[in-house]
């Protein structure tokens, strides 16, 4: 039984309105004009009934800390090192601007492991997401708590190496080069302090990271945006993504799709060839 089993079925909830000045910001991170039609391509939910912890209550990598009271909505696991490792969505109705949010989250499930690189521990997040009073989404996010690394810890990922990305597999290809920028404006529009995606001293020293770290859920819309690009507009009902390897910022990504049966594979990928986030979706 883990030591946390008070917080499953502990339940946030949170308020938002997707204000057209919202809408214009994302849009704009992502090089995309408003659609003709008002509705907002999938993946903005992201930016909605973000955190908003005062700084004072900020831990040391910038996260919301977590402690023992019933305003903790995660459990206080000891382990310092957070990463957001996967998520499935079901996509049920779209969002546009001027809808009223609400998002319920409820803590589903927690796991304790013993992996190759430590401890872990594995909090799976249930969310709907409302829009006007109707549901729009849900999703399961699993996050993962590491240890902490090692001082002298080699620094990941390692540069170069591989054969090289091989598109021949792929229908569709992208390529970009996410920089500290797109960085910065992904985490103002989510609300994200986690030290990661903007301390580069903090990222090499203390989570000994070769660079600034690409936020998973970028890379997820960055995704959605490759699927709408070849799809159209809201054209996924589910889309599921998984975190392999970390992308670090300043390096080439590229974004890979292709039809796997009546489904949809879609993945990233550094210009080495090493699989970065491994995704599916269904129309």
């Amino acid at each position: 039984m883990s030591d946390w089993d008070g917080w499953i079925g502990r339940e946030e909830r949170r308020s938002d309105t997707l204000d057209p000045a919202l809408a214009a910001r994302w849009l704009a991170t992502l090089d995309r004009d408003m659609p003709d039609n008002g509705i907002m391509p999938q993946g903005i939910h992201w930016c909605l009934c973000t955190p908003d912890a005062p700084t004072a209550m900020l831990g040391k990598d910038g996260h919301p800390a977590r402690d023992e009271s019933e305003d903790s909505f995660y459990p206080p696991v000891p382990l310092p090192r957070r990463m957001w490792a996967s998520s499935e969505v079901e996509f049920l109705a779209p969002l546009a601007p001027g809808d009223t949010i609400e998002r319920v989250s409820r803590i589903a499930a927690i796991a304790e492991k013993d992996g190759r690189s430590g401890k872990l521990a594995f909090v799976t997040v249930a969310h709907e997401t409302l829009a006007n009073g109707t549901l729009a989404l849900r999703e399961s996010q699993h996050l993962v708590y590491r240890e902490a690394a090692a001082p002298d810890a080699a620094l990941v990922p390692p540069a170069g190496g591989g054969n090289g990305f091989d598109g021949s597999a792929w229908d569709t290809v992208r390529e970009l080069t996410p920089g500290p920028p797109l960085l910065f404006r992904f985490s103002a529009l989510t609300f994200n302090t986690h030290r990661i995606h903007y301390d580069a001293p903090y990222a090499r020293g203390i989570e000994r990271y070769r660079g600034l770290v690409v936020h998973g859920p970028l890379m997820a819309t960055l995704l959605l945006d490759l699927a709408a690009r070849e799809l159209g507009p809201n054209a996924l009902s589910r889309f599921a993504f998984r975190a392999v390897s970390p992308a670090i910022a300043g390096d080439k990504l590229l974004l890979a799709m292709r039809r796997d049966g009546d489904d949809y594979a879609l993945g990233a990928f550094a210009a080495d060839g090493r699989e970065v986030v491994r995704a599916e979706a269904s129309l």
